[in-house]
């Protein structure tokens, strides 16, 4: 019966990986060190490691993985612990079609398929890896860099300077580590990674689908040597640690531009960063894309093809605002329109537009930039907030110029947007007059349409909520919820992605009335419903009995 030792010779032979005499040299070599066939192999350098991983996947007709280029999904290399992959040699890399994917030296190790298997619940695809990427990835994604730690521990605080940290040495763990950190989010779509310094250590969190979610926990010792490179390549001062700082950062990630807006905050345990991701890919979004009904989106075309008037979009930081207005100015820039925007900051470049960045150091603010803005002959104008009085009063006054205005501003529903106006000091006639639309919105999560769990809901609780049924509808509906385990393909959450609730709000003449008698945002809300406004909260019913979110999502983010 022939010998492990005997199958590999056979296999390299046959493929022509190394020569009869390099055999016969590894063979007697091996006899004098007692070492495996491979293991001599390989320091005399007759074969790679990859190569002997390579030729064991095609014999066993399993897929290679070479894990220097692959995108390991951190949410799977959480699925087992580091004694785990160390004792078995593996590690867990992505999901697929509701498996496991990891990554092993010895995939004919059933012992170790069945522990992962068990361990984790999910069923195992074994791919072959090479042995020591293997060992690099577990060191890579389960702890820090041994050096980095070993050098935080000790103190080595020449091994943290900024001048290692910055472009004189590049690669040193420590960069490395956050560059991974950096990218991962990136590549697992994130909106925002926090690094939240704790007592004794150090929260990554990245924040995706509008939700928090736990990465990794490193020691606190590195957490100085993080935030310098942070600020090194934002362009802040690194050696100030009281007061707040903003920054920014650009890098092309997969042949996509992405800009990063850092911000730090000095608290108790040391300074928290937030790094906010801007995928420049997703100012191409189309307003159908966004979530919109029909009903909605006619209502918000019908304003925003008007030539002039301002258009108000509102809610809270993170509900979509901006990217709403950037959707919007997608449809209206032409080359017979010029327009110009003026924000704070400048999130998106877009092409054939001029936009204008507030700098209220040099005294450049939106209500001076918007004055002066005005001297170009502006066919379309975007605010990026309306925050004061000399803005909403500037803004209110291009609108009934001649010019088409959109902005955004803080309130929680459509109708509150008026009185807001008004208690700014702006006069009641001219909102009345300038305002054509107002439009509220929010972001909810997407049910995963892989593992969503249909249901029939209790008629009481619909009923209490206020969910729009026809007669008779509540018997036997069928809605869906998230599953409590979730999926591979949404890492477990049970929500994939997001979509938009929208509130619009045209200025019909009864609400153009009731604004001008300073009626309240609870007056207006009420004529605007007779008129047929469907509220965020009822768009977001619409959209659970069409299966694409779920109550719970509603309720999180509108309020009863």
């Amino acid at each position: 019966m022939p010998t492990s030792t005997d199958r590999l010779s056979q296999l390299l032979l046959k493929h022509g990986v190394i020569t009869e005499k390099q055999l016969q040299a590894a063979l007697e070599r091996q006899k004098e060190t007692g070492s495996s066939l491979g293991r001599v192999l390989l320091e005399l350098g007759f074969v790679k490691e990859n190569q002997l991983a390579e030729l064991i996947a095609r014999e066993l007709g399993l897929e290679y993985v070479d894990l220097l280029e692959y995108k390991i999904n951190i949410q799977a290399t959480n699925m087992i612990s580091e004694a785990m992959a160390n004792r078995y040699l593996c590690i867990p890399i992505d999901f697929e079609d509701g498996k496991l994917v990891v990554a092993m030296a010895d995939p004919t190790n059933i012992y170790a398929l069945d522990d992962i298997r068990l361990t984790t619940g999910y069923q195992v695809k074994p791919v072959v890896a090479a042995k020591e990427d293997i060992l690099h990835a577990i060191q890579r994604y389960y702890h820090l860099d041994t050096d980095v730690v070993e050098e935080a521990l000790e103190g080595k605080e020449e091994d943290l300077e900024e001048e290692k940290l910055g472009g004189v040495v590049d690669d040193t763990p420590l960069v490395r580590f956050t560059t991974t950190i950096i990218t991962e989010a990136v590549n697992r779509g994130a909106s925002d990674i926090h690094i939240d310094p704790r007592e004794d250590e150090v929260l990554i969190r990245y924040r995706i689908d509008g939700v928090c979610q736990e990465i990794k926990r490193v020691p606190k010792n590195v957490h100085t040597g993080i935030i310098s490179r942070i600020k090194i390549i934002s362009d802040l001062n690194i050696a100030e640690h009281r007061v707040p700082q903003d920054g920014h950062f650009g890098m092309v990630h997969n042949g996509k531009a992405i800009d990063f807006r850092v911000a730090v905050l000095p608290t108790v345990y040391g300074e928290k960063v937030v790094l906010r991701i801007l995928d420049k890919s997703s100012i191409l979004l189309r307003l159908e894309d966004l979530g919109f009904l029909p009903e909605a989106l006619e209502k918000y075309r019908k304003a925003y093809t008007q030539p002039y008037g301002a258009i108000l979009v509102t809610g809270p930081t993170g509900s979509g605002k901006s990217t709403s207005l950037y959707a919007t100015l997608n449809v209206l820039n032409t080359e017979d329109r010029n327009i110009t925007t003026v924000e704070d900051p400048v999130e998106y470049r877009l092409p054939g537009i001029n936009q204008v960045q507030v700098n209220p150091k040099a005294g450049l603010t939106f209500a001076t930039a918007l004055r002066n803005i005005l001297r170009t002959s502006p066919d379309i104008i975007m605010v990026g907030e309306i925050r004061d009085r000399e803005t909403a009063k500037t803004a209110i006054e291009a609108a009934l110029t001649g010019h088409l205005v959109l902005s955004t501003l803080h309130t929680n529903d459509a109708p509150s947007a008026l009185p807001r106006l008004i208690e700014m000091g702006v006069e009641p006639y001219l909102v009345s007059s300038a305002v054509s639309c107002v439009m509220a919105q929010r972001l909810v999560r997407k049910l995963c349409p892989n593992c969503k769990v249909p249901y029939e809901p209790d008629p009481e609780i619909l009923k209490n909520l206020g969910f729009p049924l026809a007669e008779g509808e509540e018997k036997g509906l069928i809605i869906y919820k998230a599953s409590e385990t979730g999926c591979a393909k949404c890492n477990g959450t049970g929500y994939k992605g997001r979509i938009g609730l929208y509130e619009v709000m045209p200025m019909s003449e009864e609400i153009k009335r009731l604004t001008v008698r300073e009626a309240s945002a609870t007056t207006i809300m009420k004529q605007a419903k007779e008129e047929g406004l469907i509220t965020m909260r009822d768009d977001g019913f619409l959209k659970v009995k069409m299966g694409i979110t779920s109550i719970e999502e509603v309720m999180r983010v509108v309020a009863i």
